[in-house]
This record gives structure tokens, C-alpha cells and sequence, in this order.
């Protein structure tokens, strides 16, 4: 027993002298962190303390018989062990739809422009598109698919005059490389063969908004006068995909930052006018990357088609790139439809997953199948429609409703058709 003492000491000279070394470096940059310093000096003594304590602890355990060594503690078997990470990475799967709950974002429902740049080579400015800048397609080393690098000060919209109605929706991912960024987007009635028209407020009207990494700011503009602008702050996040979706109605706005709405105007837009230009404006300083640019008219007429029709296509539900998951920016989608399902209960639908003809034909037809089987999961679990009344099925590549040739054209060929029993 007359040991302890010693080794007391000895404890508390070893956490002492720790201590002690920490004082030392902090001591270097005292000037510009004193108070730190000390809270870190008192929780390294509180430490030394603790250290101390469980030590002499640990000399009062009854010590083990002459020749007993410690084994190891035994482990659980593999599939044991594994089984919690499964359970959250499943848990994480379904709160990432669930996150979107309050996005009652819907897509319009004719899909009028879409570029994911897909058919572009690597390096080349992209064929659908037009700037004073420049610009190349890459890829991303931790991002799927291609993207559009805005290299330099400009303006770059498709180049094509886009028909739009009185209420469309337009969406696309962001990336920026940089922790401080801002891109400006705007919605024009213009010339498209005069881009420069109007200068800083292009076009005779529109709106400009500028997405920046503290806050989303909009002004809407009428032959060259300012009408009305906010702003909304939200925090954005550099090397992160930035999900935008833009929901035009008549003269109201809605503005959604991932599954965030941000921004609700009910008259910024300028009525009178055929919105025909959409174009990110761009200081040479920030080279964000875009892709999965959409642009699509109208508003899906769900129960109509469902109910009346018996027959409703959608583009509104989004998958990973050669994935059977669905994408929480589906929610909203994915919400109505099943609002029209559970009002009516009686009613049976089968699901069909429908692919493009990029792949080969057994691997499309396969991911058709398991993206029907998908959104009738989602349609159960997030939604609570009663899985008896759905059944599911795919065609992959065998029933396309536009020439695989251009990526709009490919883009209406990937849908989900629900067809009333």
C-alpha cells in the first residue's frame, strides 16, 4: 500500500508536465488568444485530474492470479455489426426525401428545353448554348455527370427562343469552387439575337436575381425601370450541389434553394411579355459550374389525368444518374399525385418506369423496372398510399415518345407513366 502515494505523484508530475508543455506553446500566441489559452490551460489541469483519479482507480482493481494474461473482449459477429450501419444508412435515405417536406415545388408539365450536357465533348463550349464569355464542359471527380464551367465575365443562355407560357418552371444545379461566390440569373423578354439589348437590365422586362453564398436577392424590371425587389438570406456552401427551381405563375415568383422556398412575390413579374431568354450573368472571378438545366411550360393537370384520362406522364420525379433512387427534389411531385390517390381510394394504378437509349437495352430495361418499383415505395412509406392498389412495371428503352437524338428529346423519355386499372 505504501506504493500508491509514489505513484500518485508520479501521475500527477506526468499530467503536470503535459500541462505545463501546453502553457509553454500557448504562451506564443498569448497576444492574440489569451483568453483561450487559459480556458485550454484549465480544462488540460481538469483533464490531468480526471487521469489521476482513474489511475489510482485502476491500482485498487483486484489484481488477476499469477499467469492470467487480459484477452481481448470478444467482438459480435460481422453481420451484427453491420447491421446498425445499415439501419442508418437506410434511416439516412428516407429522412433525405422526408427533409423536403414543406417543397411543394411541381415542374410544369411539358419539358421545353434540357441540357445535362451529355453529348458534349469534354473541353468544348457547349453546342446548345451561347455567350460573349467563355465557358467548357468538365467533369467532376466527386459529381456525376458533365457540367458547364463559366470561365469568364459574360452572359450564356441557350441559344434558342424559348416558348414559354404565363406559368413555367426553370431548374438547374450549382456548384461554386469558392466559399464567396455570387451568379446572377435572369428571365428575360427579349431579342435573342441581341443579347446586349438593355444593357445591365436586358430585354424590355424580366427579372434578375442574384444567388449569392448569404442571400438570394430579386428585382423585377419593366422597359428599363426597377418595380420591385427583397431578398431572402440563406446560407450556401462551396463544392456542394446547389439545387435552384424557379416557379413563374403570372406575375408571382416563387424562388426554392434546395428544399428551401426562399423567396414568394406575388407581383415581381412583369405581365404582357414572352419570357424567352433565360441567361446566368457572371463576373469572371467565381467559374461556378451548372448542369441539369430545365425549362418546362404549364402546370401538371394531376387528378385530370389520373382520374378523367386514366393515363398521367410526369418528369417531375428525379433519379440519380443510372440509379433506382429517388431524388428529394421529387417531393413535391411525388406529394400531389398521392393527395389525388388517397381521394380516391378505390382507385388501382400500375407504374411504369421509362428510360432513354443511351446503355445497353437488358440495363435500361432492368433500371425501368426497379425506378417504378422506387416510386411505389416512396408512394407507401413517405406518402401512405395503400401499396395493394399499386403495381409496377418498366420498359426501359422500348417505348420512347421522342428520337433519342438531341438531350431534350432524350430527357421526355425518361419519365414515369401512372396508368388507372
Amino acid at each position: 500500500m505504501k506504493t500508491y502515494p509514489f505513484l500518485l505523484v508520479f501521475f500527477f508530475c506526468l499530467i503536470s508536465a503535459g500541462v505545463n508543455a501546453q502553457i509553454d506553446i500557448k504562451g506564443k500566441v498569448k497576444n492574440q488568444s489569451s483568453n483561450r489559452a487559459n480556458n485550454k490551460v484549465d480544462q488540460g489541469i481538469d483533464k490531468g485530474f480526471d487521469a489521476v483519479e482513474d489511475g489510482v482507480k485502476d491500482l485498487f482493481k483486484k489484481k488477476k492470479p499469477t499467469g492470467e494474461t487480459d484477452q481481448p473482449e470478444e467482438q459480435p459477429e460481422e453481420t451484427e455489426a453491420e447491421e446498425p450501419v445499415q439501419k442508418a444508412k437506410q434511416s439516412s435515405e428516407v429522412s433525405a426525401l422526408q427533409s423536403y417536406s414543406k417543397f411543394d415545388f411541381i415542374p410544369g408539365g411539358k419539358v421545353i428545353f434540357y441540357d445535362d450536357f451529355s453529348q458534349d465533348a469534354v473541353g468544348d463550349f457547349p453546342a446548345l448554348w451561347f455567350s460573349d464569355g467563355s465557358g467548357e464542359v468538365v467533369t467532376l471527380n466527386n459529381f456525376p455527370g458533365k457540367w458547364m464551367q463559366i470561365t469568364a465575365e459574360g452572359c450564356y443562355y441557350p441559344e434558342r427562343d424559348l416558348q414559354t407560357s404565363e406559368n413555367f418552371t426553370v431548374e438547374f444545379d450549382l456548384i461554386s469552387p469558392l466559399e464567396q461566390f455570387e451568379v446572377g440569373f435572369f428571365i428575360v423578354a427579349g431579342d435573342i439575337n441581341d443579347p446586349d439589348e438593355g444593357g445591365a437590365i436586358p430585354g424590355k422586362a424580366g427579372v434578375k436575381t442574384n444567388i449569392t453564398y448569404h442571400d438570394i436577392y430579386y428585382s423585377g424590371y419593366d422597359n428599363g425601370d426597377y418595380t420591385l425587389d427583397g431578398s431572402s438570406a440563406i446560407e450556401l456552401r462551396p463544392n456542394e450541389i446547389i439545387h435552384m427551381s424557379y416557379w413563374i405563375q403570372k406575375q408571382r415568383l416563387r424562388i426554392y434553394v434546395n428544399e428551401k422556398k426562399v423567396i414568394d412575390s406575388p407581383r415581381v413579374v412583369p405581365i404582357g411579355y414572352n419570357y424567352n431568354m433565360l441567361r446566368f450573368q457572371l463576373g469572371d472571378e467565381y467559374k461556378p459550374y451548372i448542369s441539369n438545366f430545365r425549362v418546362a411550360a404549364g402546370l401538371p393537370d394531376t387528378r385530370n389525368k389520373l382520374i378523367t384520362e386514366g393515363k398521367l406522364v410526369t418528369y417531375g420525379i428525379y433519379f440519380d444518374v443510372n440509379s433506382d433512387k429517388v431524388k428529394p427534389e421529387s417531393y413535391g411531385t411525388l406529394k400531389d399525385i398521392a393527395a389525388v390517390l388517397n381521394e380516391v381510394p378505390d382507385v388501382k394504378v400500375k407504374i411504369f418506369g421509362h428510360t432513354d437509349a443511351d446503355g445497353e437495352d437488358a440495363k435500361n430495361m432492368d433500371l425501368s423496372k426497379r425506378r417504378a418499383a422506387s416510386v411505389k415505395a416512396e408512394l407507401a412509406k413517405t406518402f401512405g398510399v395503400n401499396d395493394d392498389r399499386l403495381e409496377t412495371d418498366g420498359l426501359g428503352e422500348t417505348k420512347p415518345v421522342a428520337p433519342n437524338d438531341t438531350p431534350v428529346n432524350k430527357s421526355l423519355n425518361r419519365r414515369v407513366e401512372f396508368i388507372k386499372l
